[in-house]
């Protein structure tokens, strides 16, 4: 590679990504990526940058750190459009070794719990979209195709990534704008096996970018899977589907629209239409909350009601709950105690629902506590079943009113914000998993919510979390 940091690389792709034209260091770079002569352009930050710079059609020029083998190529990479076609430049071309991934921002953190949560396995990348994490599940979810992911892996070697539109693959437009994705598709090469990748993005002390945190969503195969006849009574689940299928996903559009006005990413608004447009984000936002209430409701009230029943940490589980409603608290200068990090408390329940149930009742507890106070969560053990308890400085709930709360669509105040299903919802997953939620104070003292799961037998084998 020397000399070539004074004489440019030039290559040329075409509208459908395509390397058309490339000096020869770029072919080898290429043809390490796991390209071919003439095929998709395979160095994932190149083909990025491209498709950023067609979409804007102007020229782009910013420095790139891509993969190669076992190291890092520092480049400096100007596209510039020209019709259908994208001219690269690149200069710089410096070799060095590949950085560690340095820790994520505290509100990166908050979002890939939520991930964490939802998702079938996690994983993460450092900036080159290498494998620098992958959990057991998602090992043995990607096994047995042409080759197992061994961690150093690149994601665009381990996938094919498929394209959205005219927008391109979601992981590219991320990794172009340095921004999260939610919905990557992805086919594990050498299989039929597809996936849905979703991920935030990591930045170091000094705001780079460094990788890419998320999940993975196994999509079933539809021949694969049986047709069970629907009861023609059913019509909560249809109710429910039909909520997924027609409004989450133009509200969510809605939605980051709204914030890209906000943000401003196209060039400056008019500063009342900059709050017009975080009002219909903010409105998107509690629409979508009454949705997943709903879906919520329709599955909390089947009798067939499923929920796991594994080994949890409550102590951690509620310092990740706390920690995702940290930045609600910051807005109304709150503060949020939660368990030391050393402290822990083993129970029996479902991660993700437990999850669910205490971001709940510390979410209630931001909403309704006065600004500056405190909001205090803990563990303690009871019996045979262990406790989370969430205090807030509100008003509290006088006892005639204690499972009134608890009541489905019930609000104490005609201007209280929500459905009046939260406290429904979570009661009910509680003793879902063979647990209870309970109040434990009167009017003027605070409320006190008390969350408790069966305790893990001191017969059991330790608890590994």
């Amino acid at each position: 590679m020397q000399g070539l940091e004074s004489n440019p690389v030039h290559g040329r792709v075409d509208g459908n990504g395509r390397l058309v034209a490339a000096d020869p260091a770029l072919a080898d770079l290429q043809s390490r990526a796991g390209g071919e002569p003439g095929g998709p352009l395979a160095v994932p930050q190149l083909a990025a940058l491209v498709r950023l710079a067609r979409r804007l059609s102007i020229p782009v020029s910013r420095s790139v750190l891509a993969a190669d083998g076992e190291d890092d190529l520092d480049l400096w990479v100007r596209a510039k459009p020209d019709g259908l076609m994208v001219d690269l430049v690149i200069a710089g071309w410096t070799p060095r070794a590949a950085a560690l991934a340095t820790p994520s921002a505290p509100h990166n953190d908050r979002d890939a719990d939520f991930l964490r949560a939802e998702a079938d396995w996690t994983w993460e990348t450092d900036a080159a979209l290498r494998l620098s994490s992958l959990s057991a599940v998602g090992m043995a979810a990607l096994s047995g195709a042409s080759s197992s992911p061994v961690l150093g892996d690149a994601l665009t070697r381990l996938f094919v990534l498929e394209e959205t539109g005219e927008a391109g693959p979601p992981l590219l437009e991320a990794l172009a704008n340095q921004k999260g994705f939610a919905d990557q598709f992805v086919t594990l090469r050498g299989s039929t096996r597809r996936f849905r990748l979703a991920g935030v993005p990591i930045y170091g002390s000094g705001g780079a970018l460094t990788g890419f945190r998320g999940g993975g969503f196994a999509i079933p195969d539809p021949e694969l899977i049986p047709v069970v006849p629907q009861p023609a009574n059913d019509a909560r689940s249809a109710f429910a589907r039909r909520l997924e299928t027609a409004l989450r996903t133009p509200i969510h559009r809605i939605v980051a629209t709204a914030e890209q006005i906000r943000e401003q990413e196209e060039g400056p608004v008019r500063a009342d239409y900059n709050g017009y447009a975080g009002d219909i984000a903010n409105a998107g936002r509690h629409l979508l909350g009454l949705i997943d209430d709903l879906v919520d409701l329709e599955a909390v009230e089947r009798a067939d009601i499923e929920v796991e029943h594994e080994p949890l940490d409550m102590a951690d589980i509620a310092r990740r709950a706390a920690g995702l409603l940290s930045v609600r608290a910051d807005d109304k200068d709150m503060r949020i105690e939660q368990p030391d990090i050393a402290e822990a408390l083993h129970a029996i329940g479902d991660f993700k629902r437990a999850l669910q149930v205490l971001v709940n009742l510390i979410g209630n507890a931001v909403r309704y506590g006065p600004a500056g106070s405190t909001v205090r969560v803990s563990t303690e053990p009871r019996a045979d079943m262990v406790a989370i308890v969430v205090d807030d400085q509100g008003q509290g709930i006088a006892p005639e009113n204690r499972e009134l709360v608890f009541a489905k669509f019930e609000r104490l105040g005609a201007r209280e914000p929500g459905s009046g299903l939260g406290l429904y919802i979570s009661r009910r997953l509680a003793r879902a998993m063979d647990g209870d939620i309970a109040i434990e104070s009167g009017a003027g003292e605070g409320a006190r919510f008390v969350f408790t799961l069966p305790a893990v037998s001191p017969l059991a084998d330790p608890v590994s979390v």
